[in-house]
């Protein structure tokens, strides 16, 4: 029985020891050659091997501009490759580590894109989806990414691209605001219907959402009978528009005025 076990145990070893070791190709690159290749991989679509490639040079070549480059270039491979946790690290990395980096501008407009791209379903799902269960951070992050870059680089190239989508994101934030309200409205949560549409006109006040939120809390403060509210928030859609479906005619308490409401 010992002998038994004893002759597998040799076989074990020579069997391991038999197993070819695999070659690592870009053991004797380079910096250069290596972010050469991963610069033709990333163009090639090859977005994993790319990644790969960048990390080894940055470990390999920790020192340089091929590092600094590469700690830029992985980033924008993994939102390529649809990795957009890894791209936002990727990228607030950099900028940590890189203040003054003529190409951190870059970076802050990555990390808005990455976020971007995270939740840029969120102004189409709005009719497919109770909007409660929608998280609005990556939005949030976005913009304040959008924000950051523009404020501190006006003249950058990516400044006026980031401006139109901010513009984007705030009335997407908007109305998820605006529709989260709608949906207390409906259930009978009339107060936290207001708060919801006054945050949106607080934080947001120029977005267009923000017709529909007073038509909410001037159907909120009418349920419940804070009359004054109710005409105070009247008057202020109507002054801020005039030509709102939502008040089409002269308010009258005393008739049933919600029929001219479309929520």
């Amino acid at each position: 029985m010992k002998r038994s076990l004893l002759v597998l145990l040799l076989i074990g070893l020579v069997g391991c020891s038999s197993t070819p070791t695999t070659k690592d190709e870009t053991q004797n690159w380079s910096a250069q050659k290596i972010y050469t290749e991963a610069k033709s991989t990333l163009d090639a679509g090859n977005y994993e091997k790319a990644i790969k490639l960048f990390e080894t040079l940055e470990a390999r070549y920790p020192y340089g501009s091929y590092a600094q480059q590469a700690q830029l270039e992985v980033a924008y491979a993994y939102y390529k490759d649809n990795e957009s946790v890894s791209a936002v690290a990727a990228c607030d990395r950099f900028i940590k580590l890189h203040p003054n980096n003529p190409n951190v501008d870059y970076a802050y407009y990555l990390k808005g894109l990455s976020n971007f791209t995270e939740d840029q379903s969120l102004f189409a799902r709005i009719a497919d989806q109770d909007m409660t269960e929608r998280d609005p951070r990556s939005a949030s992050n976005s913009f304040d990414s959008f924000h950051e870059l523009t404020t501190r680089f006006p003249d950058s190239k990516y400044t006026p691209d980031a401006l139109a989508r901010m513009k984007y994101l705030v009335n997407a934030l908007a109305w998820h605001e605006v529709h989260v309200a709608e949906y207390y409205y409906k259930r009978g949560a009339y107060i936290a219907a207001t708060n919801r549409a006054q945050y949106a006109l607080t934080h947001y006040p120029q977005a267009p959402a923000n017709e529909l939120g007073l038509a909410i809390m001037v159907r909120s403060y009418d349920a419940m009978g804070t009359k004054e509210l109710r005409d105070d928030t009247l008057r202020i859609l109507q002054k801020n528009f005039p030509t709102s479906k939502y008040v089409n005619g002269d308010f009258k308490p005393k008739k049933p005025w919600w029929r001219f409401w479309e929520l």
